[in-house]
């Protein structure tokens, strides 16, 4: 089984971070697992995002013209990369920051409140990240939720006093995107 994501937002929002902790759990578990990122010309503020392709064979590469999923936490993000999903995709959408719903019909969209429920109901506006993986991995079963908390701990070990927010985000996560099948 081949998976191939993209996560975009703009800088900040840890759209890297998640990247990167999907391919570490993947990794962990004995997969194949490549991240590749791409930033905008400005620093904190421009457009950022990643691809992460996770496979049970060696992965030809990294580059995915038509992903599998796309998680936007952004508008632009959703503009850029909606249209690029293979048929039969997944979008994970963070409608705290995005106005519109998907336009295709022939994808599987999930609506996260991501910034809302970081900032209401885990008290941790920056685990909005960890939301819309959690809903990602919810309903993909890219990785584990254990094994994706074993890579958050080894991954954040200098910001410690993160975790227990970012694990109950990510868990959070996983219960919205259950709820939308």
């Amino acid at each position: 089984m081949q998976y191939e994501v993209v996560f975009a937002g703009f800088g900040g929002q840890g759209v890297m971070l998640i990247g990167q902790l999907l391919a570490n759990a993947a990794m962990m578990q004995g997969k194949e697992a490549c991240w590749m990122p791409s930033y905008g010309p400005e620093m904190r503020g421009g457009t950022a995002n990643c691809t992460v392709v996770v496979s049970d064979e060696p992965i030809g590469s990294p580059v995915v013209p038509a992903p599998g999923a796309a998680v936007v936490m952004n508008r632009p993000s959703m503009d850029k990369f909606e249209p690029m999903l293979k048929p039969g995709g997944l979008l994970v959408v963070n409608s705290s920051l995005i106005d519109r719903k998907a336009s295709r019909t022939d994808i599987d969209v999930i609506y996260v409140d991501a910034n809302h429920l970081a900032e209401h109901t885990i008290k941790s506006p920056r685990s909005a990240n960890m939301v819309a993986l959690g809903a990602y991995i919810g309903r993909t079963n890219a990785a584990t939720p254990e094994i994706v908390k074993e890579a958050m701990a080894k991954k954040m070990t200098n910001k410690a006093r993160f975790l227990p927010a970012n694990k109950a985000a990510l868990d959070l996560g996983i219960s919205v995107s259950r709820e939308q099948e």
